[in-house]
């Protein structure tokens, strides 16, 4: 480890980020025999205690405070040239920094795995592919119906990886025995091209008319192709935002530069792909964790080397390195899964902005339900803010009610007036989507006797009950129970759900509905990739039926044939106890709101609620999201809370709650300490247990720090950190630091 404060060794000495929790870089001499030049950014093999491991160099130096005896030579280099282009590589630095986190572990999270594990950047891969067709595969394969499983997908695919092949349940075994066969055969292939894309003058096949507020959007972009400024693309649902993004991104693809797009789910992802691949004659690559490593590493080469012209990812894409950027895009920006919430706690929103201004390139942040942060910095005017308030084409934003279900059925979940509009919508010809944001049968089971209600032993949650298979599972650690005959606490049987989940209404809408499909979209029924994009196809196909989901229907979707949304349960956020509650509440209805209507047909939304009366659900229905949003930043302001003040949040587990709690009084009573002698005014809030005190058998605390000043909240992380790291850390504790955290239960 590194200290400037004294030197023992001179000479030529390599900063190293090594796969360590130490918020620190490693000091290494280089190799005795190099073979390649020590740079900052390529990969070194290093001893790291009685392992080798692979670290990134991070900086060169003329000194070490490490003595000479301790020193030790760096094992290989295994790059001729940097990673990371120089404006990446700053950005992971700021990142480790503004985050608190771990060097050696922000470098992992940027690099695919394969990189990580040295893989040489032009590596070969061994591709296999059949040499057969289906007629001879299936005479020869009748007896082995995994190998011609096994075929028939090549036959599909074209190509597949051994890696991918895995993947998809198949052996090694099955794979000689068909290469002995002589039925695939395989051949090795390079990574990546290394020559840029193909610009064409007209890389756009279908584009549309542009209302006049997308041509103002366009146009006031258009003096920024070369140069950073952040734009909010703040449009209502099915106002045309992306095709805004096609056309601005055949401008940039015409100069030969590469688009970023990053977007919040992994779902979105292949519908997103397929919808550029139909506008655009360019090479499209995607980045998600659904990928196996060998996809996910070619698409990173082909980014880097700039074959990839379009890259479209989840939040880890934000550090994907581009040839000859041009563009970076962040679709349904306000959405909470860009903010990564374990390990290096980073905001890829956030950073999308930073990286435009490292790389000179514009940032354009898409939403209808922008958040509270983004919008006040476009009324901050530092960003550009363009609003788009009027549905492309034909459509009008649907209508929105408020049901009042304080009388209806709890079991049912749907009012009379629902149902009774949902029948006369399918009866039209129409479909009719049903939104609740609760997966599985129920989210309690009861004893009627005695009160006994099942709890997960590991975590401070309910069991939520499901039917398909039958069993209770806990949602947050994953545990899963089967259900009991009788109730463990009084041996009655007089057992009972409580509340409804998507398994429970999709029976009950079979029962009430049975002329329709029932199509349900949740995780559970959502598995597998494919599973996935055949219900998508099922709903795009048109024909009358009932779509029952969770949050993941809740953006980017595109279902013409949609008239009527009801959303089950529109409370949860009116009493939240995390802050951003009612906003995360309001962004949910006006995104779920969105589905309906967005053809030539006119939609309607109906709110079920048992606060009808709420004057944020009155506000919601009456006025646009934008006025809502406003009214809570004048909130905010008026409370000092985000984005009118700076946060970070102190988390520990432990096996004992009175350990974390006394570990976070430290910390406390640090900066307090501190803020005396800085005369700085950042706000302890705790220490105290988290909402959900419990979680996977660990104890969890928190301590919240607030700040009207972003520098001096750095400051006091700076200093609590470093006192942390020097202090002796309780055994079977484990702390985290999260700054800017967007959820506090």
């Amino acid at each position: 480890m590194s200290d400037p404060a004294s030197n023992h060794h001179h000479g030529t000495i390599l900063r190293v980020a090594v796969p360590s929790p130490l918020r620190t870089l490693f000091d290494y001499l280089p190799p005795k025999k190099p073979a390649g030049k020590a740079m900052p950014g390529v990969r070194i093999r290093v001893p790291f205690g009685r392992r080798q491991v692979i670290g990134i160099v991070v900086a060169l130096a003329d000194a070490t405070t490490i003595a000479s005896d301790k020193l030790r030579h760096a094992s290989e280099i295994l790059d001729d040239e940097a990673l990371l282009p120089e404006a990446l590589t700053g950005l992971l630095e700021w990142a480790g920094r503004y985050y608190q986190h771990p060097p050696g572990d922000v470098w992992s999270t940027a690099l695919p795995v394969r990189i990580r594990q040295g893989t040489a950047l032009n590596a070969a891969i061994e591709m296999w592919q059949p040499t057969t067709d289906l007629e001879t595969a299936s005479t020869q394969l009748s007896r082995a119906p995994r190998q011609l499983a096994l075929v028939l997908m090549l036959l599909e695919a074209g190509k597949m990886s051994r890696e991918e092949i895995l993947g998809e349940g198949f052996s090694s075994q099955q794979i000689n025995e068909l290469a002995n066969k002589q039925l695939i055969a395989s051949e090795m292939q390079s990574s990546a091209p290394d020559e840029p894309f193909v610009r064409t003058s007209a890389p756009l096949n279908k584009a549309l008319a542009l209302h006049a507020e997308q041509q103002a959007a366009l146009t006031a972009i258009a003096p920024y192709h070369n140069k950073f400024h952040c734009f909010l693309l703040d449009g209502i649902t099915g106002s045309g935002k992306t095709e805004v993004y096609m056309q601005l991104m055949a401008d940039i693809l015409a100069s030969g530069k590469q688009c970023l797009i990053l977007v919040p789910e992994i779902g979105l992802t292949p519908q997103t792909i397929a919808r550029f691949t139909d506008r655009f004659s360019v090479p499209i690559v995607a980045m998600h964790s659904g990928m196996n490593d060998t996809e996910r590493c070619q698409a990173w080469l082909q980014a880097r080397a700039g074959s990839a012209a379009i890259i479209i990812g989840t939040r880890s894409a934000i550090f994907t390195p581009l040839r000859n950027p041009g563009l970076i895009i962040v679709d349904e920006e306000h959405d909470s899964s860009f903010k990564q919430q374990d390990g290096f706690r980073y905001s890829a929103r956030d950073l999308a902005v930073m990286r435009g201004q490292r790389e000179q390139v514009p940032v354009l942040l898409g939403t209808a339900t922008p958040s509270l942060e983004s919008l006040h910095n476009a009324l901050q005017g530092r960003f550009t803010h363009l609003r788009l308030q009027r549905r492309a084409g034909d459509s009008v934003p649907a209508a929105m009610q408020v049901i009042d279900i304080n009388n209806a059925d709890p079991q049912t979940a749907f009012s009379e007036s629902a149902l009774l509009q949902m029948r006369q919508q399918l009866d039209a010809g129409n479909q009719v989507l049903a939104f609740i944001n609760r997966r599985g049968y129920a989210p309690m089971l009861q004893c009627l006797q005695c009160g006994w209600i099942a709890e997960c032993d590991h975590c401070t949650a309910h069991l939520t009950y499901h039917t398909r298979p039958a069993s209770l599972r806990c949602h947050h650690c994953g545990e899963q129970s089967v259900v009991p005959s009788a109730c463990p606490g009084c041996q009655g049987r007089n057992l009972n759900t409580m509340g409804v989940g998507t398994q429970q209404l999709e029976s009950y809408l079979e029962a009430e509905f049975a002329d329709v499909p029932i199509i349900r979209i949740d995780r559970d029924s959502t598995r597998s990739k494919a599973r996935l994009a055949d219900l998508l196809a099922q709903v795009n196909a048109g024909e009358p039926c009932i779509l029952l989901g969770t949050q993941m229907l809740a953006k980017g979707h595109h279902f013409p044939n949609i008239t009527l949304v009801v959303i089950i349960d529109a409370d949860g956020g009116l009493f939240s106890a995390d802050f951003r509650g009612q906003e995360n509440m309001a962004q949910t209805i006006v995104q779920v709101s969105g589905r309906a209507g967005r053809s030539e047909r006119t939609g309607t939304v109906l709110i079920q609620s048992r606060h009808a009366a709420h004057a944020i659900l009155q506000q919601l229905t009456t006025a646009s999201y934008h006025d809502f949003a406003v009214n809570l930043l004048a909130e905010r302001k008026a409370t000092v809370m985000p984005p009118f003040a700076h946060m970070a949040l102190f988390r520990t587990e432990t096996d004992k709650p009175e350990t974390g709690i006394s570990f976070l009084r430290d910390i406390g009573a640090q900066c307090t300490r501190a803020n005396t002698a800085w005369g700085s005014q950042i706000d302890c809030l705790g220490p105290m247990p988290c909402p959900m005190e419990k979680r996977a058998g660990r104890y969890r605390s928190q301590l919240l720090l607030k700040g009207e000043s972003r520098a001096a909240l750095q400051s006091m992380l700076n200093h609590l950190v470093e006192t942390i790291e020097a202090k002796r850390i309780p055994a079977k504790l484990r702390w985290s630091v999260d700054v800017d955290p967007q959820e506090l239960i």
